[in-house]
């Protein structure tokens, strides 16, 4: 009897040990204030870019709709953005909205996130926290090349990235547009108390991965929840001037709240008003706030608002078409 209860109790201890592991591992790195580096001339910047979509054009695994693009005027421009797509999409989820940009006399930098855009539907399970970071590094050196006052623009797992340049590079993001930004799980998703494990369990891959019927990968979004939870807190006061979030009441994807009071610290941060827009439920736009094609007038008009909302314009602007 002594040796079972010995079992027991020492069964019991391992369990304990166990749950307490997965809620004091560490998670995110912190990320230390920075700047770009050596900063990009325009030509330079251009080459960078034209590289890059070599690279694509030359890999069969890349889907041509889905390779990295520069939308240029031949020119430094006193703007630029860069436009970081969301998980399991690629470049020509902002084909519409880079239009709207480019327009408007942006030069705009869209590249394509590692292991995403290709032949193999699968290959984005396997994109890890640090080649993200290294992506928006470098592409962000790339913008910042392309115009005087430069800005990023993120949609899902794009918009934790695009954050993240926003408190890392002090030097260079003046304005953030964060479209249905992934920085925490719908609550009908994964309740807050699982969400550490998970990025535990799934984000260093210690359990084997599990496909969600969107086709959503965890080890793969809790490698965009890592950099998420990975965010200077308190925030950094940067040279930020304008932010704002735009979600739809319909995204059965992202926290809600999060999606917000993480951008909020950020303006906070910089002593800077956070524009939040939620999108009409009439819409009938769910996660992807980019989903515009069978809008008609109302997705040009939606183009012209997120353009006014990252540009630092009052909700009440931002509504005029």
């Amino acid at each position: 009897m002594p040796e079972i209860i010995a079992l027991v109790v020492g069964v019991l201890a391992l369990l304990g040990a166990s749950v307490a592991g997965l809620y004091l591992w560490p998670l995110g790195r912190p990320h230390p204030v920075g700047t770009s580096g050596r900063h990009l001339d325009f030509a330079d910047a251009v080459r960078t870019a034209e590289t890059v979509m070599s690279a694509d054009a030359d890999d069969p695994r890349v889907r041509p709709e889905s390779r990295s693009r520069l939308l240029s005027h031949g020119r430094r421009t006193d703007r630029a953005v860069l436009l970081l797509h969301g998980y399991t999409l690629a470049p020509e989820q902002y084909d519409e909205l880079a239009r709207e940009f480019f327009d408007r006399g942006y030069n705009v930098w869209i590249p394509r996130a590692p292991r995403h855009g290709t032949v193999d539907r699968g290959a984005h399970h396997r994109v890890g926290a640090a080649e993200l970071t290294a992506y928006a590094d470098d592409a962000l050196r790339v913008v910042a090349g392309l115009g005087d006052e430069v800005g990023v623009v993120g949609i899902s797992g794009g918009a934790v990235l695009a954050a993240r340049l926003a408190q890392v590079h002090c030097d260079v993001v003046r304005h953030l547009l964060l479209l249905s930004p992934f920085f925490g799980p719908h609550p009908r998703q994964a309740p807050a108390f699982a969400v550490r494990p998970l990025i535990v369990l799934y984000g260093r891959r210690l359990l084997a991965d599990r496909v969600t019927s969107r086709g959503y990968s965890l080890s793969a979004v809790t490698q965009y929840l890592t950099i998420a939870r990975g965010l200077p807190r308190p925030a950094r006061r940067t040279g930020l001037a304008s932010a704002a979030v735009a979600i739809s009441p319909l995204d059965a994807v992202v926290d809600p709240t999060a999606a917000v009071s993480v951008a909020r610290r950020i303006a906070d941060a910089n002593g800077i008003e956070l524009r939040v827009y939620l999108l009409p439920e009439a819409l009938g736009v769910g996660h992807n706030t980019l989903d515009l094609a069978a809008l008609g007038a109302r997705g040009d008009e939606l183009r012209r608002r997120y353009v006014a909302l990252y540009e630092g314009e009052s909700a009440q602007a931002a509504a005029r078409p």
